[in-house]
């Protein structure tokens, strides 16, 4: 499968705290920030310049399934690659032993996530 790497997500403990950091300290907008109602979460896309790298901010209410005690130096959240076809992509990463994490579908879109060797989970979308 051929891939983009198109932006990094970290696990917040504070989110509004986090927000100001990078917009006000840092000179970063917010491109985007939505509630996930299957993970109980919520996230916030930063960038830096039009079209550039984003940061992606997740923070998880503590009823989310995917809430973790934070621990610094334990914050990567995922990383996120753009394929051609999600489906397929799917496919070759079950097919090379990499099953799918969680799929979700919002606003139109969809995305899934299969996990590296490190357990680290990488977003397909």
């Amino acid at each position: 499968m051929k891939a983009k790497f198109t932006y990094v997500g970290i696990r917040v403990k504070d989110l509004q705290k986090s927000i100001d950091f990078y917009t006000k300290l840092l000179g970063m907008r917010v491109k985007f920030r939505s509630k996930v109602e299957q993970t109980k979460g919520e996230t916030v896309g930063l960038e830096s310049e039009k079209g550039g790298f984003i940061l992606e901010l997740n923070y998880y209410e503590k009823s989310s399934p995917y809430y973790a005690e934070y621990a610094v130096g334990e914050g990567l959240d995922h990383l996120a690659f753009k394929v051609d076809d999600l489906s397929k992509a799917l496919e070759e990463a079950l097919s090379a032993g990499y099953r799918t994490v969680l799929e979700m579908k919002a606003n139109g879109g969809r995305w899934a996530y299969i996990e590296d060797p490190n357990g680290i989970w990488i977003e397909l979308f």
